[in-house]
């Protein structure tokens, strides 16, 4: 029987200082290849965040940000009294005997899908002075429920410098432990169970397994060229949620006409609007339109994260929204004890301080581009479409069916890719088909394989639907 087994000393990876890979990453990457693999398996107990960063010889603040990002992605489990358990978790991959040499460690593959950062950009010595600095720190006696002061403060000159999105009298800013944890606060604070809560379809699923979670309805909403259909949403939805400024994963931008109908929708049936801003900072080509929030502050909860400009291992992100929305979700912290954690907060306060956010922004808005150059011009190259290139860190190339779908992604992983299939993102029935391709997670010097392979795959299917 599987369970209560204790991970003794003999851990299945080690930590690498001269990789240039953040220790946090490191760690909960270590952990995840080894549940995949098998080697450790669901209801294990793992050792406690002061154990383990001794074993490795790394901070404490290092293994809990690794663990409370898995706890938020559902590998990690907590029990009161008795430690942090591994769920069940699924069965190991194998890699393809012909595989490429540089393989991404969840899957044996190539990775071009959707939604990992650029990890290769952050400079590393500003990453390890910026956990340094915030491991210094003396443990606190008990969490600000809104978020340190000085990350809440980050946010604002964040949001007004890179987003136009001021934060004033009007508005008040809480940190969030990322764009799910805040959708499920959200919901639990202000819909009573059974409510609806109107979502894009295709759209980003782990926001919807939030709200369902907390106990609304949700219903799906279809999305084109505009992104959301304003005109299809259920009058009695008691939320909205999208991502306007680059629509996850068709990649489209929600026009100022369409902005504004939704706003309307919103103030006549009293509906509130979470506006998603999951890679507004990567923007290239074009100006970005107002935020919905600086639109209707009142009617809008503006969601923002590190998890792509950044790194998901942090589990930060921050909720900019009306007093009294913001009140409502500090009453549900207080009477559920939950917050966001502290220490990845005080990581991206050291950043911004010292001039290394904005550093590596700016790297980023160099180094996005030319990936996407990479990746456009060869897709573009055999003939096929691409959508939602001017923003983000992936595009959509559009297929014709569903098994247009299984075949690109099969015989892509016959050739030691992994590409995204549109059929994940969908939560009522199919209208659209295609894959959403990544840009950002491998190192660039893989990227030019990983795209021709890609393009082999998408030939591949073109010539047998012909």
């Amino acid at each position: 029987m599987r369970g209560n087994r204790l991970v003794d000393d003999d851990l299945p990876f080690a930590i690498d200082r001269d990789s240039g890979m953040p220790l946090a990453v490191q760690v909960a990457d270590g952990l995840r290849r080894a549940a995949t693999a098998g080697t450790l398996r669901g209801g294990d107990r793992l050792p406690s965040s002061r154990e383990l960063a001794q074993r490795l010889g790394v901070s404490r603040t290092v293994v809990t940000a690794a663990y409370d990002q898995l706890h938020a992605e559902g590998w990690l489990d907590g029990r009161h009294g008795s430690g942090t358990y591994l769920t069940a978790a699924p069965a190991p991959v194998t890699a393809h005997a012909d595989g490429p040499e540089r393989v991404d460690p969840l899957s044996g593959l190539l990775d071009l899908g959707a939604g990992a950062p650029a990890i290769e950009a952050i400079d590393p010595a500003a990453w390890r002075r910026a956990w340094r600095v915030a491991s210094d720190r003396m443990p606190l006696i008990r969490k600000d429920r809104r978020g340190e002061a000085e990350f809440r403060e980050a946010v604002v000159e964040h949001l007004l410098r890179h987003r136009g999105l001021g934060a004033g009298s009007g508005t008040t800013v809480l940190a969030t432990a990322g764009t799910s944890a805040a959708a499920g606060e959200l919901a639990a604070a202000l819909l009573r169970p059974g409510e609806v809560v109107a979502i894009e379809d295709p759209g980003y699923q782990r926001a919807g397994g939030a709200f369902r979670a907390a106990g609304a309805t949700l219903v799906p909403v279809p999305v084109d060229a505009e992104g959301l259909r304003v005109d299809l949403i259920p009058e009695n939805a008691r939320m909205v949620y999208c991502t306007p400024a680059h629509q996850f994963p068709l990649g489209a931008r929600m026009p100022a006409a369409r902005r504004v109908a939704l706003i309307e929708f919103a103030r006549r049936t009293g509906a509130l609007v979470i506006e998603d801003d999951y890679d507004g900072e990567l923007r290239y080509d074009t100006a970005p339109l107002p935020l919905l929030a600086t639109l209707a502050p009142d009617t809008v909860v503006h969601l923002g994260t590190t998890s792509k400009i950044l790194t998901p291992t942090l589990g930060v992100g921050w909720l900019v929204a009306d007093p009294a929305v913001a009140e409502a979700v500090l009453a549900h912290r207080e009477l559920t004890g939950t917050s966001p954690a502290p220490a990845g907060q005080q990581v991206v306060v050291e950043l911004a301080r010292h001039g290394d956010l904005a550093r590596h922004l700016r790297r980023l808005r160099r180094e996005m581009p030319r990936r996407r150059a990479l990746v456009t011009a060869a897709l573009r190259g055999r003939g096929l479409e691409i959508r939602g290139d001017d923003a983000g860190s992936h595009v959509f190339v559009p297929l014709d069916s569903a098994e247009h779908e299984d075949r690109a992604v099969a015989t892509a992983r016959e050739l030691g890719v992994y590409l995204d299939a549109l059929a994940r993102y969908h939560v009522g029935p199919r209208h659209t088909f295609g894959l959403a391709l990544g840009y950002a997670a491998l190192p660039l010097a893989d990227l030019p394989k990983a795209v021709r392979l890609a393009g082999d795959a998408l030939a591949r299917v073109v010539q047998w639907s012909a």
